[in-house]
């Protein structure tokens, strides 16, 4: 299992691209099982997430490769399997998005139910109810959703739920209302851009759907949408990560390749703690100007703060002058990489519903563990502006929405080593960063069920 070494102590500095959002590519590559013909994808990131979902695109009679120019490209070659099984359901919960797809193209669809998470609990009980007022018969059978439906009805559907609207889930009913005869109107829809995105690639394959970006989206039936060719926005989450890291390590990072009103949240907070913000056009940059401060903050559903955030603003607050208080109400549980920054030197407690951060002068090294996605990203973020070597364990969480992080923070002075349990036992400290240290690239492959017998891998 692979490890992070981290060295840290030196300030960021030069400029990054921004990968294709992760968030956004996912129900996209998912809704295109639905389209008739063929759709090409660009800007998709290669991670294992995206190679998790394309497994289970196979499973149900999906071709999905990459072409030589790094285009994903996806064509539905059957419509008979209809079953998304547990043993690749439960390695990412956004697999769940084929479920309105599946129903809308093939009218049934029988979906493993994603189980549980570590940021807190999840339930998909208003993709259900969405598809049932659709006109579904949906029920819960042996730990699987199954839904059936010979035709959908536009209906009025409302997604409010007790942490907000759900991003998964009106992508799910949005993409099945394209099927729908009549108008369906979905009223608490998420406003997040990766459903924007999604909807635009919807369209430009001939669905009728308005009210993008707002919480009210209508979408007029039709028989369906045709596969495109359509570029992946780039992924807000990424850029607001790279930004924490410029200023966490006192450094000076421009990113290029971003839509900085798709982070307006993140900036305004950036600016209140007294960082240096520019943009123009599409690229940002961050510098610290002198000491930040601190300044409490609140993770919510798009327009604000999100949730995928504020594991990685928790880390950079840590270094702020003053107290700050963190607030949650997307994932209230989503905390777990509190003690691990506490083990660097943090001042961070938990708190009802969030936590209570009071700023230290500096971080240091320690070996951490990584306990999902976004704090692992945290970890690493404060890894990086300690003093001395901290190891991180865990990073097949960063690697499921990060492509190739470490490579990309080396290119602006980030000393990381990705190595093994085994390769680190045998590595002298001295040796760690040297040029004789073991380099290692992540593997991000699954087996094409074509070619399963040939053991011929297909690496997205």
């Amino acid at each position: 299992m692979d490890l992070f070494v981290i060295r840290g102590g030196t300030p960021l500095s030069g400029r990054l691209p921004v990968r294709g959002s992760k968030n956004a590519a996912l129900p996209i590559l998912a809704a295109s099982l639905a389209a008739e013909g063929e759709t090409r994808l660009a800007n998709v990131p290669a991670l294992v997430d995206v190679t998790t979902l394309s497994a289970v695109l196979r499973t149900l009679g999906v071709d999905v490769h990459r072409d030589a120019d790094g285009m994903l490209v996806v064509r539905s070659e059957s419509n008979e399997p209809c079953v998304a099984e547990y043993d690749l359901v439960r390695k990412m919960r956004a697999s769940v998005c084929v479920l309105g797809p599946l129903l809308g193209r093939r009218g049934t669809a029988r979906v493993s139910l994603p189980g549980g998470c570590n940021i807190g609990h999840r339930p998909i009980d208003l993709h259900l109810r969405g598809l049932a007022s659709l006109g579904a018969d949906v029920r819960l059978e042996h730990g699987y959703v199954v839904a059936t439906a010979s035709s959908l009805l536009g209906a009025q559907i409302d997604l409010a739920g007790p942490q907000g609207s759900t991003v998964t889930g009106t992508c799910n009913v949005m993409t099945a209302a394209c099927f729908a005869k009549g108008r369906t109107v979905i009223t608490s829809a998420a406003r997040e851009p990766e459903v924007v995105d999604l909807a635009h690639y919807l369209n430009a394959g001939g669905a009728r759907i308005s009210g993008l970006g707002t919480d009210v989206v209508e979408i007029e039936g039709t028989d369906g949408f045709a596969g495109v060719e359509h570029q992946v926005i780039p992924d807000r989450i990424e850029a607001a990560t790279l930004l924490i890291a410029g200023l966490m390590t006192g450094g000076d990072v421009t990113l290029e390749n971003v839509v900085p009103t798709h982070l307006t949240a993140v900036l305004d907070i950036l600016r209140q703690m007294g960082a240096f913000v520019e943009i123009r056009g599409a690229t940002i940059h961050v510098h610290a100007a002198g000491p930040l401060s601190s300044v409490s903050f609140v993770a919510e559903p798009y327009p604000g703060i999100p949730t995928d955030v504020q594991a990685q603003l928790t880390a950079l607050l840590t270094l702020a002058r003053g107290k700050a208080e963190v607030v949650d109400r997307v994932f209230p549980d989503r905390f777990l990489h509190l003690p691990e920054l506490a083990r660097m030197g943090a001042d961070v407690r938990r708190a009802e519903g969030g936590a209570h951060v009071f700023g230290v002068k500096s971080l240091s090294a320690a070996p951490v563990m990584a306990s999902d996605l976004r704090a692992s990203a945290a970890l690493l973020l404060a890894a990086l502006s300690a003093e001395g070597d901290s190891i991180l364990r865990r990073v097949y969480h960063l690697d499921r929405g990060y492509e190739r992080l470490e490579e990309r923070l080396a290119a602006v002075g980030g000393q990381i080593r990705r190595l093994t349990e085994a390769e680190l036992s045998n590595c002298r400290p001295e040796e760690l960063f040297s040029d004789h240290a073991p380099v290692r690239e992540p593997h991000f492959a699954v087996t094409s069920p074509k070619s399963r017998g040939s053991r011929r891998e297909q690496s997205l």
